[in-house]
């Protein structure tokens, strides 16, 4: 059992004696023409940026994506952002007695109970079409990948169980429209809700890290969640048409614009309400990974973040008062 102080306790000027796991790395060149490595490192808690100057090329073999390493080093704050300086590090050892599970981030919530509600949440489904097509697809190597792969690599749901937990809460904000919208049709935003992301099962990976498959990277997770209910429709004799392809139209449609890589926009009720009950999910779960990540800075402000296109308030006081409708 892994035993050290998580990172995301640690502040500015704090030394490191860790286990980290090495989640990125890029050889760059420096403005007078010298190689180093820009490498991002991690534990369970958090990951931090680093480089390392010298020495690479024997370095390099050691410090793949996916390498454990036992690193002695520094915590510095580097123009505003928390950066690790590296001093030494070693590849772990067997005897070590770390694996790559030991740094992959994981949902706050109960693992098993996430697993009842979504049990819960299918066996609610009236249409009999629907739910056996959820069934179908939702069995055995792919359940085993949708309950625990993350939501995302990095924005947001970006730990093991990720895509289970985002796909829960988008679940109770549809299910609340259709209670006060009566219009929606439920099981159709429901089925939607659970099988809008589904196609990150194979898209993305949780081992040993958090990365896109080869497939991923090709299609994109909505492309292959259209791809396989189409597919599974067709092997449940009579599955009506009209609602195979108002189902694979809320895949299609639940990123919103084109822009932002659907490959068409909301056409219909449940389509609108999907796209914005992702877009709640995701967003809040984001902006908040990215306050947690920069709470031990000495300002109230995160960083510039591109994706939020805004840097962000920390709240300070407010940081361990967390609570959720799932508690």
């Amino acid at each position: 059992m892994l035993s050290q102080t998580e990172l995301s306790k640690l502040k500015a000027g704090e030394k490191l004696n860790h286990f980290l796991i090495v989640t990125k790395v890029e050889e760059r060149i420096t403005r007078t023409n010298k190689p180093y490595l820009n490498l991002e490192l991690r534990d369970k808690s958090m990951q931090f940026p680093a480089k390392l100057w010298d020495d690479i090329e024997s370095k390099k073999p050691f410090l793949q994506e996916g390498k454990i390493v036992k690193l002695n080093g520094l915590l510095e704050d580097y123009q505003g952002s928390l950066q690790i300086k590296i001093n030494s590090f070693s590849p772990a050892k067997e005897s070590d007695n770390v694996n790559s599970s030991d740094f992959l981030p994981k949902s706050d919530r109960d693992f098993q109970t996430m697993e009842r509600e979504l049990t819960n949440r299918l066996n609610n489904i009236d249409n009999e079409y629907f739910k056996k097509l959820i069934k179908n697809i939702l069995s055995d190597e792919t359940y085993k990948s949708y309950v625990h792969v993350p939501a995302g690599k990095a924005w947001h749901h970006s730990y093991v169980h990720g895509l289970l937990e985002h796909t829960l809460e988008i679940i109770r904000i549809c299910d609340l429209m259709c209670d006060i919208h009566s219009e929606l049709n439920r099981d159709l935003l429901i089925s939607g809700a659970i099988l809008h992301d589904f196609g990150k099962t194979q898209e993305l990976t949780y081992e040993p890290n958090f990365d896109y498959t080869d497939k991923g990277k090709l299609l994109g997770h909505i492309v292959i969640s259209a791809i396989e209910i189409e597919k599974a429709a067709k092997k449940i004799p009579n599955f009506p048409d009209d609602l195979k392809d108002q189902l694979i139209h809320l895949v299609l449609s639940h990123q919103g614009k084109l822009e932002y890589a659907s490959p068409v926009e909301p056409k219909t009720l449940e389509a609108i309400a999907l796209y914005q009950a992702d877009e709640l999910s995701a967003k809040t779960n984001a902006y908040k990974l990215a306050i947690k990540a920069e709470a031990n800075i000495d300002s109230n402000w995160t960083k510039y973040l591109p994706l939020a296109g805004t840097s962000l308030f920390i709240p300070k006081d407010d940081l361990e008062k967390e609570k959720t409708l799932f508690d």
